[in-house]
This record gives structure tokens, sequence and C-alpha cells, in this order.
């Protein structure tokens, strides 16, 4: 199973998952509003992912030229069959990309919040595809290993099968599960999954 993914926002996460991603041979859509933001990301990645940039886990040929860059939402995710939003894990600007995301992605497309605070059942609900909503249940810094100093390029700090929660509902669709887990997988994470009760998180 290989899909596009769409990554919303071209800060230190996004630029992040877009390195992972191409390394693992996903095509990649990054998108962000601000030019000096994507300006940033092509940079980064450009040097990342040049032939003689050195890194263990041997990127495909041209993995650079499997990203492209986008200023508008709707391009991102026009063919997207992942999106991962890098918006602030605060509940407005979570129901305000979803409620964009809902309305521009095609229904085939799976919708994955970072978000440790906010209930993935709530922010499910407010889309008209509530079993294609996860969330991941992780913070920036666990997944970049970045905690102030420059990021890394290696998945949770290099340790390869470093594992990763996903937060799920009753409502999520067996194939929303199975896309997830193998995007993780293939950036090197061991995911495990959660059905969120009632109540959580607090």
């Amino acid at each position: 199973m290989l899909a596009t993914v769409a990554i919303i926002g071209a800060g230190p996460l996004g630029r992040w998952l877009a390195l992972a991603a191409a390394r693992a041979g996903f095509p990649v859509l990054l998108e962000d509003v601000m030019p000096s933001n994507l300006h940033h990301a092509q940079e980064f990645l450009r040097l990342e992912l040049s032939p003689q940039a050195p890194s263990p886990r041997t990127p495909g040929q041209g993995a650079l030229a499997g990203i492209a860059f986008v200023s508008t939402i709707e391009d991102a995710v026009r063919q997207a069959d992942l999106v991962i939003d890098c918006v602030p894990d605060e509940l407005e600007s979570k129901l305000e990309i979803l409620w964009l995301l809902d309305r521009m992605a095609p229904p085939r497309t799976v919708f994955a919040t970072p978000t440790t605070r906010l209930s993935i059942a709530d922010l499910a609900n407010c889309t008209y595809r509530p079993e294609k909503c996860i969330a991941i249940a992780a913070e920036a810094s666990a997944l970049t290993g970045n905690s102030g100093g420059a990021l890394s390029s290696e998945p949770s700090a290099g340790r390869r099968g470093a594992e990763i929660l996903l937060r799920t509902t009753a409502r999520t669709a067996p194939e929303t599960v199975a896309l997830v887990r193998d995007f993780w997988q293939r950036l090197g994470f061991t995911p495990t999954f959660e059905t969120e009760r009632v109540g959580q998180p607090e």
C-alpha cells in the first residue's frame, strides 16, 4: 500500500514528515501559505536528500523529486490518500483545518491529526468522514527528535522501531487503520492503536 501524502504546514514538523515520507518512497505534497516557510523547507529537504547527504536509511533515488511544494490546501489534497496537518494543537485551529480539508479532499482521503490534548471523536464528528479520522497522539518533539535544537533526520532521534500511539474511535474504519499503520511502519516506527474512551483525553 503506497499512499500519496499531503502535509499541511511546512514548519519543523511538516519538514521532518516530508523528509521521512520521501525517504520511505511516498509521493509527498508539502503545503504552506507562507512562501518563506516553503523556501526554508525546500532548502532543508534539498540538503537532506542530496546524493552526498549521509543517511543510514538509504533514501530512494530521486527522493526530492517525489516532493511537490504547493501554496494552497486545495492543491495539496486533490490527489492525497493521507493528509497530516501540522497546525497548533488547539481546538479552533484543528476545527478550522479539518473543516477545510473535509470540503477539499476526495472522499477516500484519510485525515491524521497530531493531538495530545483534544478528543479525536469530537474532531472526527465535525467532519463528513468520521470513519477516516485518526489522531497521532505524540508530541512533535517525540517524532522529530527536536527538543530545541536542530531537527533529526531519523525517526524519534534515530531510534528505529520507536513506538507511536495512534488514537481511534469506535467509528474508525479498518482501512483507515491499515493505511496509517502502513505509513508509520514505512517511516520506521512501531504503531500502536488505542480506541478513545468517552471523556478521553482529559
